[in-house]
């Protein structure tokens, strides 16, 4: 069973077509939020496929998220290297201790 989208007047450009609701796909850092013209919205529209299409557009070139975005994956990329940084450490320790308990072992063999 498919299920056809509801037809009914666009939000947008008014005229009777199938209509989809507009569900932006974009998060923030901060106190953006309370300012994008996406996220501020009471509902969001129900939008013909080419209004859709264009808001669509507009959310994805919209400078503020794509900062948003360029900073959100400077975080994750430092916050890999921290975490590789810490694994490497914790080897690195767990080693020396698997080197002080061979060389007790050895030391308290030893008549």
């Amino acid at each position: 069973m498919t299920t056809e989208p509801l037809e009914a007047r666009c939000d947008h450009c008014k005229q009777q077509r199938p209509l989809f609701l507009y569900e932006p796909d974009h998060g923030h850092l901060g106190a953006g939020m309370f300012t994008c013209r996406w996220c501020t919205r009471e509902k969001q529209p129900l939008l013909c496929v080419r209004c859709y299409d264009a808001e669509a557009l507009r959310e994805e070139n919209d400078p503020s998220i794509n900062q948003d975005a360029e900073t959100m994956g400077k975080i994750c990329a430092t916050n890999a290297r921290i975490a590789e940084r810490e694994e490497a450490e914790r080897t690195r320790l767990q080693q020396e201790c698997d080197g002080i308990a061979a060389a007790t072992e050895q030391a308290e063999a030893q008549p």
